[in-house]
């Protein structure tokens, strides 16, 4: 394998809002530059760098990755990064490897929330923008709106002058194809002009006189070598078995040695006896190594500053499945266990906190979605608990209890403004910005506390037939704000346990919407719908008709067949959850039920 010495290196991270094409993007890139034999599996995929079933499954990027072309003469070592705000800290570490970055908005939509989240951070960080506006070929796309509004993004958070010098391209990602000219776009066949560009308009890493350096930004773990420490290198080369010590946030110095070296070749990585400056490794040899850790020659061990991440936002208490159900569905079902996996997470999900208050498991996040994705994943390695709904992290400044404040972009077509409106007043949004769009739709811009957006998502899908499109940033802490009223209904809770059977859920269903679908075993305390009205109910949904000796050929014609159930997802659940209620979550399994079961219980804590 050749040998790239720093000149020859560009560290670049490619940065967009959700859905904005930066992960097509870098599959074209791996399949042009030949990567791949041409007979390999991945020439014929798409989202390549997607490999987690959560983030093919949902179309986002969850977790940042770095792979490497060879272009030219030139290695070029691409980090792949989020592009919602809720996975910030994979952002924030990732950056840190980089030196230039390509930022990629989406033709017709434009720059988003998350677009001014990743780049105020890749300017702050000094970081040389290429700009690509991709998907030109949209129906809607208006490409010089997009290209005014992005002028305008760089002008108002640019810290010098310098930042607002940057190339643009104009690109239609899924064909892999992009120029500097828009109307040569159709007539180009690849993406050379781009990746020209990255070696021309990205430097080269700075690279600073003295021995090895290298700050950690992500890890990796297998059984065989352990933990892997991957970060960009600083300063000075690296060589198999040299001497290191590592230098942890409590500035504690473990000797150790290089074991094993890999750098990326584009979605292997490769095993070397040596690294040089400049580079993104991988480094094995620490068996105790953290995120923000440096790992420096033992001959003049020095550290880095260590990477500062947003606060958390959101919170959420998970505790070991107490239901009548417990321990039938999961794997590892005891609190135990489940804390050894949070405690696991932790180590390479560094924008998450952790909390243990008695028997419950508080875990923070930076939103709804960060807190859901985790809660799938254990979901999905045979995990069974239970979460409660989630909470708001407030923080005490000068005597003042402050709360955590989001903007609310919301898009939809104009005949929804007086819905959108009317469902933000409720929730206490404050309107920022309103504005048409010229075809059809209404962007509105709200500042609203987080806690009243708890659900807020799918309310807004369901009101305005699916056709609104929802982004929320985090904006500031200001003075916390009453509680609002509940919006949702009560629930229909079940007054006994057994199998759900269709005569049961034809009543349910003269009280409100159900849940399950007959066949379902259910027990005493589980709710199984939403009332049309404000207060819970019990129903007994196991009833069978009663049955006589009449023979009618009517007899049960006056059923009706049953409205199909209502199947939330798991991120509709929580946003479904009220303070006495709990979601039960197992691998084959979601169960929205009451704290307290039988109606006795209630009743009495309703008295304290």
């Amino acid at each position: 394998m050749d040998k790239f010495t720093s000149d020859k290196i560009r560290n670049i991270a490619v940065i967009a809002h959700v859905d904005h094409g930066k992960t097509t993007l870098v599959d074209f890139m791996l399949k042009q530059s030949h990567t791949f034999r041409e007979n390999e599996a991945e020439m014929l995929q798409t989202t390549i760098m997607d490999s987690n079933p959560l983030e093919r499954e949902r179309g986002i990027t969850i977790l940042a990755k770095n792979t490497a072309i060879y272009y030219k003469g030139y290695k070029i070592n691409i980090i792949d990064t989020p592009g919602h705000a809720d996975f910030s800290g994979e952002v924030e570490r990732t950056l840190n490897m980089a030196d230039g970055a390509l930022l990629i908005i989406d033709a017709q939509e434009g720059p988003m929330p998350q677009t001014k989240f990743v780049l105020k951070k890749a300017l702050d960080l000094n970081l040389k923008i290429i700009v690509v506006i991709n998907k030109i070929d949209k129906t809607l796309a208006d490409v010089n709106r997009t290209l005014e509004t992005t002028n305008n993004l760089f002008l108002e958070i640019a810290t010098h002058h310098d930042q607002l010098d940057f190339p643009v391209f104009y690109a239609i990602g899924r064909e892999g194809k992009a120029s500097k000219n828009l109307e040569d776009v159709k007539s180009s066949t690849n993406l050379e002009s781009i990746l020209d560009e990255i070696i021309s308009f990205i430097p080269a890493p700075n690279i600073e006189e003295g021995t090895f350096q290298m700050l950690v930004a992500s890890l990796d773990f297998d059984s065989h070598k352990g933990k892997h420490a991957i970060g960009k290198i600083r300063r000075g080369n690296l060589t198999k078995n040299m001497p290191l010590i590592l230098i942890d946030e409590n500035n504690k110095r473990i000797s150790g040695k290089a074991e094993s070296i890999r750098v990326s070749h584009g979605l292997k990585k490769i095993e070397v006896d040596e690294a040089f400056e400049g580079d993104i490794i991988d480094l094995t040899g620490f068996s105790n190594v953290s995120i923000g850790d440096t790992i420096a020659d033992s001959a003049n061990p020095e550290s880095l500053p260590r990477i500062i991440l947003e606060e958390p936002t959101i919170k959420i208490a998970i505790s070991a499945n107490t239901s009548p159900f417990a321990g039938r569905e999961g794997k590892f079902t005891n609190a135990r266990q489940i804390e050894e996996r949070l405690l696991k997470e932790l180590e390479t999900n560094i924008s998450l906190k952790y909390e243990k208050l008695g028997e419950k498991m508080v875990v923070s996040g930076r939103g709804e979605l960060h807190l859901s994705v985790l809660i799938e994943t254990l979901r999905r390695e045979g995990y069974e608990f239970q979460v409660e709904k989630p909470q708001v992290i407030t923080k005490i400044e000068n005597g003042k209890t402050l709360e955590p404040v989001e903007t609310a972009m919301i898009d939809i077509p104009d005949n929804y403004v007086g819905t959108i409106t009317s469902e933000m007043g409720k929730r206490r949004g404050e309107l920022m910005d309103m504005h048409n769009e010229g075809n059809g739709t209404t962007r509105l811009v709200y500042k609203i506390p987080s806690k009243n957006l708890f659900g807020i998502r799918n309310e807004l899908l369901t009101n305005t037939k699916g056709t609104a499109i929802i982004n929320i940033e985090f904006f500031d802490y200001e003075p916390i704000t009453p509680q609002i009223t509940k919006l949702r209904n009560g629930v229909l809770i079940t007054s006994e346990g057994g199998n759900a059977l269709k005569y049961g859920l034809n009543n349910a269903q003269g009280r409100g919407l159900t849940f399950i679908e007959p066949g379902t075993p259910v027990y005493e305390g589980m709710i199984i719908g939403e009332n049309s009205k404000a207060d819970d109910i019990e129903i007994n949904v196991t009833k069978e008709k009663k049955q006589t000796n009449m023979r009618a050929s009517t007899a049960d014609t006056h059923l009706g067949a049953l409205t199909p159930a209502i199947i939330m997802s798991l991120e509709e659940c929580i946003d479904f959850l009220e303070e006495d209620e709990f979601l039960e979550v197992t691998p084959k399994n979601l169960r929205l039920r009451k704290k307290h079961l039988t109606r006795l219980d209630r009743v009495r804590q309703s008295r304290v």
